[in-house]
């Protein structure tokens, strides 16, 4: 993770993180098998590039998305009804090809006696979502630790994406969209309330 310091006129300016001989002579093999000569000009740097990115783009291995919830409020003046928060962006990679999973996500609950802030729910999403995924299993992923850490009467949670590994190679078919849901507690039991969220979320 990118260390911040002061510089010396003041400003902060962010250390790189130090890639490993190592990781870099695998994207340098990488490169080669591809095709290309890691030793060109354009390439030189390319694989200390891609190792930090790629440490950005997994860093939700470095975290416990459920901890986003650990701070509930209860005054909330005895409001118990539907909490929605829609069209989340995301972005995570396949666990299979490695390949990027661009989507949104709406993620709703229907409160206990507690709530949490709002930001929190796009949280827990991107720390679930910063890791090698399969959609199917995010969704219940996120759904899961929802329903754990705030024991909430129920939880509702769709995903729409785009999947570089259908778009860009194999059968090729951008503009194809892949859902998932995944549904507890009353949102699940509960035909009406089921209903209502789907509604609300637009499926």
């Amino acid at each position: 993770m990118p260390i911040e310091n002061t510089a010396s006129d003041g400003q902060l300016r962010k250390e790189k993180l130090p890639v490993p001989k190592h990781v870099e002579d695998a994207v340098r093999t990488l490169i080669a098998w591809s095709g290309d000569d890691p030793d060109r000009e354009g390439l030189l740097d390319t694989p200390k590039r891609v190792a930090r990115a790629w440490k950005e783009y997994c860093e939700g291995y470095r975290e416990d998305p459920g901890y986003h919830l650990s701070r509930t409020f209860e005054e909330v003046g005895g409001y118990n009804e539907l909490v929605l928060l829609k069209d989340i962006p995301f972005q995570s990679h396949c666990e299979h090809h490695m390949a990027p999973i661009v989507g949104k996500a709406s993620i709703a609950y229907m409160p206990q006696d507690r709530v949490v802030g709002i930001s929190k729910l796009a949280r827990v999403l991107n720390g679930y979502a910063r890791r090698l995924q399969v959609q199917e299993r995010l969704t219940a992923q996120v759904a899961q630790s929802i329903w754990d850490n705030l024991q909430p009467q129920g939880v509702a949670v769709v995903i729409e994406a785009t999947h570089g590994c259908m778009t860009g190679r194999g059968v090729r078919t951008p503009g194809v969209s892949m859902t998932t849901s995944r549904l507890l507690g009353c949102f699940l039991d509960d035909s009406r309330s089921r209903s209502e969220v789907l509604k609300l979320m637009g499926y």
